[in-house]
């Protein structure tokens, strides 16, 4: 175990500590000239605020990350599953690191690079939502399962099964732990349908160099509502996972004393829990996967979570911890302007920005923009359009509310983090988060 790792938490502090001693310069964004040279430490220590900050920019909310992990560790904890945060979304590990610390299982993550960033940050309980292919990438997991990690990856195809067999015994590798996928017609990856996917189970348990411990699945790449279609979709997903784990469990193919039952986006988390939920129990780890929601949204999330989607201002509801901060570069037509940032500083792939309020300067007071919106993003514009009588100008600041964490993040190597109670119109940088795309 490395120093500063913690072996109830299974991540190294030290190492997470050791970003906030990192220099700014001109590769954050986030950060104005006139503080270059400061370390994160420095520049998150109290001694700024909003209005000492630069535009275009995205800040994220000291208490809304803190409540939100708060919740849904709660949720799983008062439901009887567990949590691996699907770490994909911030890359983050300073977010991570709070996750653990909240009861998290461990990391969840989509390839291997992103792996290799968890494993330089000590984070030892990784689960690979996806299937290995690549030799080296295989190799390089078999190497740090060898060492003391634990990687969960996943298998949908038989083919996938030989694959990984051929890799590990040419490198004359141990054993690893693998998950059969189980996917939905017009989803994503995953083996379609219960018969297919207990061929491949199957296979897995033929395979020397693997062993079979358990079953994985994401429903949410089936609906995009919660409507009538897009819930029967879902739940007619996790019927065919839950048969499937019956007959795997019936026909003794598991391998573990331990078996992982794992699905649940941001989206459905509770119909995942109401349909597999009883089957946690007696060696059976029900395992959600959501991601999305420690940093939320004002929109796709906000509308479709399980916690907001009745009411998106409820009490136990998740609450967006990012806001984009632009101001208005040009206003050449009545009713139009454009702002400063776009499609390399800010999501529009699950809804474009919602304005939220405009004032002078970072700082200062917002007054609201009835009837405003964005209709269109360039690769660094965003078109505002409004109604006459709003006075709008030239260097004017727009608030905006995103949609999607997971493609706003991955824009920012460095984010200030805001402490909005004490102060919500001028709140002081308590922190910064960096991340790892």
């Amino acid at each position: 175990m490395g120093e500063g790792q913690s072996p109830r938490l299974g991540i190294n502090h030290t190492a997470v500590a050791e970003l906030e001693t990192e220099v700014l310069d001109w590769r954050h964004k986030a950060v104005p000239a006139a503080q270059h040279g400061r370390t994160a430490a420095e520049f998150g220590s109290g001694s700024l605020r909003l209005s000492d900050l630069q535009t275009p920019l995205l800040t994220l909310d000291a208490a809304a990350l803190t409540g939100n992990v708060a919740r849904m560790a709660r949720w799983c904890a008062e439901h009887g599953v567990r949590l691996a945060p699907h770490g994909k979304t911030t890359m983050a590990p300073a977010l991570w690191a709070a996750q653990l610390e909240a009861g998290a299982w461990g990391i969840t993550l989509a390839n291997a690079a992103q792996l290799r960033v968890a494993r330089r940050f000590g984070v030892r309980t990784l689960m690979l939502a996806n299937g290995l292919t690549d030799p080296s990438a295989i190799r390089w997991v078999a190497d740090q399962v060898a060492a003391g990690a634990r990687i969960v990856s996943w298998v949908d195809s038989v083919a996938g099964v030989d694959r990984l067999q051929r890799v590990l015994d040419a490198a004359g590798a141990g054993s690893l732990e693998v998950l059969v996928e189980i996917g939905g017609r017009g989803g994503r990856t995953g083996a379609r349908g219960v018969d297919a996917a207990r061929t491949v189970a199957e296979a897995v348990r033929a395979a020397s160099r693997l062993r079979l411990g358990g079953i994985g699945g994401y429903e949410g790449a089936l609906a995009h509502s919660w409507d009538e279609a897009g819930l029967s979709a879902v739940r007619g997903y996790l019927g065919d996972f839950r048969h499937l784990h019956e007959t795997l469990a019936g026909d003794d193919t598991y391998e573990t004393d331990e078996v992982i039952l794992t699905a649940g986006g941001s989206a459905y988390f509770d119909d995942v829990v109401e349909i597999l939920g009883p089957c946690a129990g007696s060696g059976v780890e029900v395992i959600l996967r959501s991601g999305a929601y420690v940093i939320h949204d004002d929109g796709f999330y906000r509308g479709i979570s399980p916690l907001s989607r009745r009411d998106p201002d409820a009490a136990d509801a998740f609450v967006s911890a990012m806001r984009f901060w632009a101001r208005v570069v040009s206003r050449t037509e009545p009713g139009l302007a454009i702002l400063e940032g776009g499609k390399r500083d800010l999501p529009f792939d699950e809804g474009l920005p919602i304005p939220l309020g405009i004032g002078g300067e970072l700082g200062q007071p917002l007054r609201p923009l009835p009837g405003a919106a964005i209709t269109a993003v360039n690769d660094q514009h965003a078109f505002l359009c409004y109604s006459d009588e709003l006075d709008v100008r030239p260097g004017d600041v727009v608030l905006l509310g995103l949609s999607h964490p997971c493609t706003a993040l991955d824009k920012w190597t460095l984010m200030p983090v805001l402490d909005s109670v004490a102060d919500p119109v001028d709140p002081v940088v308590v922190g910064t988060v960096r991340t790892f795309f």
